[in-house]
């Protein structure tokens, strides 16, 4: 939580994996509960802030470890998004945000959401750090 802005009920992440320069991953166990989950199914929508709330924690852990305070970042843009399925309440998932590009403080982001071994969501992200 330390590395995150956000704050329940809207966290999309329980744990962060690993952070460096290049590439955050994370787990997510999905509650029951989730404030983006309908009808026991966790939405496309989750699984995007997902995406961009590792990336949150993972610039936020290394801003830490430099001794700085967390930045708060924002979403510029999605594209390339592809939908492969949907997970249920009760499972738990791992994201991955890699670092495809950097100028300044934009950066491009490859985002992957996986069950096991098996995609659920993939896109593309410029995020502004502030």
């Amino acid at each position: 939580m330390s590395y995150l802005p956000h704050r329940p009920p809207f966290v999309m992440i329980s744990r962060l994996l690993k952070a460096d320069e290049n590439r955050f991953e994370t787990v997510l166990f999905i509650e029951p509960d989730n404030i983006l989950a309908e009808d026991g199914i966790l939405t496309e929508a989750a699984l995007v802030e997902n995406i961009a709330q590792t990336c949150a924690c993972g610039f936020g852990y290394l801003d830490q470890m430099k001794g700085e305070t967390p930045k708060v970042g924002y979403i510029g843009s999605i594209s390339k998004l592809k939908v492969h399925r949907l997970p249920e309440v009760n499972q738990s998932i791992r994201t991955s945000a890699e670092v495809t590009y950097q100028l300044g403080n934009i950066y491009v982001i490859k985002g992957e959401n996986f069950l096991e071994n098996e995609k659920l969501l993939e896109c593309e992200m410029k995020i502004v750090v502030q």
